[in-house]
């Protein structure tokens, strides 16, 4: 991605945004809502009409069709059939993308939902409808995963065990985008790009961030990063 400009409602939310991402890594996208988190991820997955700028994923500019089955894309909102099963949306979104009605099995497992699988999707709580939704951005083990803020609405112990499952599939050879406003799911990413008003603010591993601000934490680094970036702007 290089100097990528986004406006949307005649207000420019992306501003001159680049970076690159190494695969087979896991990136964590941080900062506080309404910072461009999910603009920026709906323009990596194509669906984002962009000001300027490029935007290459696995390659090739994004959007094209032939990525449709390279990359998975679990939104913020859950985007599943509530007047169906979780099954029946799974093998619906198997059909789709192509593929294999085995992986309908696997996805089911791996986010957790075995025992809800038969289950309408309207009847869901939260958390499960986010892991449900997450389920279908895993079907064809995709080379590449947009998740926005997957772990949204979970108690501890299944964001740790979703965590556990990113870093499994990283191990694999997947490349994983993970957008989050919760600080403490920072240190579980190998790369941290963290934004503030449509801006990359800082960018480079949780320990590099750390020690380039002094700082104990990663909210402290934040703040520092924040801190300065004011102190510039009324110099």
């Amino acid at each position: 991605m290089a100097d990528l400009c986004v406006e949307r409602g005649g207000r420019q939310v992306l501003h001159e945004v680049a970076f690159e991402v190494p695969r087979g890594s896991i990136v964590g996208l941080l900062g506080p809502s309404g910072c461009g988190k999910t603009t920026l991820m709906r323009a990596l997955v194509g669906v984002q009409v962009v000001k300027s700028g490029t935007v290459t994923v696995l390659g090739e500019p994004a959007g094209r069709p032939s990525l449709r089955r390279r990359v998975g894309y679990a939104t913020q909102r859950p985007a599943v059939y509530a007047d169906l099963s979780v099954a029946e949306n799974l093998r619906y979104f198997a059909s789709v993308l192509g593929a294999p009605r085995a992986d309908v099995d696997r996805v089911v497992a791996e986010v957790g939902l075995q025992d809800h699988r038969d289950r309408l999707v309207s009847t869901l709580s939260g958390g499960q409808l986010g892991r449900a939704n997450l389920a279908v951005a895993l079907l064809g083990a995709p080379e590449l995963l947009v998740l926005d803020e997957p772990t949204v609405g979970l108690d501890p112990v299944l964001r740790r065990e979703l965590w556990t499952l990113f870093r499994r599939l990283a191990d694999r050879g997947a490349t994983l985008i993970v957008s989050s406003h919760v600080m403490d799911e920072a240190g579980r990413v190998d790369r941290l790009l963290l934004m503030r008003e449509g801006r990359i603010l800082a960018e480079g591993a949780p320990d590099e961030l750390r020690a380039a601000t002094g700082a104990d934490d990663l909210e402290e680094a934040f703040l520092h990063l924040i801190g300065e970036r004011e102190e510039a702007r009324t110099s």
